[in-house]
């Protein structure tokens, strides 16, 4: 089977092209697979891409390459365009609502067509009317598909399909390191200034732990100027951006998540997989859907003295290493879910039962 992954670029660093990447080298060991990056702008990919999977894009962005057209949205649209009429693939999956919408146009109507979702789409009339068009939508978490079926109303199946970790086996924590670890984009809706507020007062009571940032972004400069303020530049550390954000997370013993929406939960799942417990917000689509209160991991309310409330849960859980080891087990327990075997073969069996709609 030919099995084609649409994505905005392959070869940025972020939770959805990561997903997309493990699903596609799991699928590469049964199918044909290729990942279409609408646009090209550097020479490889962030992350490494399994040497079965073909890549392939619309635009290529990188420096000094010439096109017929001028630079911009309309050459990007036309070249996409392009490349969905000539698709000779069996079965396409989008990974952005824009994307859906433009396979629900152009894909060829013999192919199956299929949107993966994480969020809410900005704009819903475009999806009201031409997602009726695709096969299915399938979403990351359950808040997701209940949003998408509310917002689709039966026009279109929905389903549900975790993310794929990488391929295993995946290196553990032996929980002996004094070390908070977090990754991700460094961008507002992180709040990565919420987790370095609350390490302040960690920083305070116990010296002899530290935090590492991994990643990176446009909140880096405020971020850097948050510690200096605060006098942390011993004790939290920025780590830089790395491929390998699970062989990471098994150099620590909790790995922080202080975002306000966790949509992509990549981050979660990774730490799980690595044995390691999270401590994060019990906030409305946050690290939630993926990390059970009291068993895997941590979550502190939202609201008001959140800072405080996230920082003693930390505390409490540096103080405590027999509960940092029972939560530890019971994260590895969970992210067996997250398997790629196991979420490639949830695909296969929805492609099987999928038929091409009218």
């Amino acid at each position: 089977m030919r099995i084609c992954l649409l994505v905005p670029s392959v070869y940025g660093m972020r939770g959805d092209v990561r997903s997309a990447i493990n699903l596609a080298g799991e699928l590469a060991l049964r199918h044909e697979v290729e990942i279409l990056s609408v646009r090209r702008h550097k020479d490889r990919p962030f992350f490494p891409v399994e040497p079965g999977v073909r890549l392939s894009w619309a635009v290529d962005a990188r420096p000094g390459v010439r096109h017929l057209l001028p630079q911009g949205q309309i050459r990007t649209e036309v070249a996409l365009w392009r490349r969905l009429r000539a698709l000779r693939a069996d079965v396409l999956i989008t990974t952005r609502p824009g994307l859906g919408v433009q396979a629900a146009r152009h894909a060829p109507r013999e192919t199956v067509r299929i949107a993966r979702e994480w969020g809410r789409p900005p704009v819903p009339g475009p999806i009201r009317r031409f997602y009726p068009r695709l096969n299915a939508v399938v979403a990351a978490t359950e808040t997701g598909r209940q949003e998408w079926e509310r917002l689709l109303d039966g026009e279109v199946p929905v389903h549900l399909i975790p993310d794929a970790l990488p391929a295993g086996p995946w290196p553990r924590s032996r929980m002996d390191n004094r070390i908070v670890a977090a990754g991700g984009r460094w961008v507002p809706v992180k709040a990565y200034d919420r987790l370095i507020r609350a390490f302040a007062a960690i920083a305070d009571k116990r010296p002899d732990w530290r935090l590492r940032l991994y990643g990176g972004g446009p909140e880096e400069k405020r971020l850097r100027a948050l510690v200096a303020g605060l006098n942390l530049h011993n004790h939290v550390y920025f780590m830089g951006t790395t491929p390998d954000l699970t062989g990471e997370f098994a150099k620590a013993s909790i790995v922080a998540v202080t975002s306000r929406a966790e949509v992509l939960g990549m981050t979660v799942i990774e730490a799980m997989a690595s044995g390691v417990p999270v401590v994060g917000f019990d906030s409305s689509r946050g690290p939630g859907e993926f990390v059970a209160d009291g068993r895997s991991g941590v979550l502190v309310p939202e609201g008001e003295d959140e800072i405080e409330a996230y920082a003693a849960a930390l505390l409490a859980l540096i103080d405590d290493e027999r509960r940092r080891r029972k939560l530890a087990a019971g994260a590895l327990a969970a992210a067996a879910a997250y398997e790629a075997p196991a979420v490639a073969e949830r695909w296969e069996k929805l492609i099987a039962s999928a038929s091409v709609r009218p």
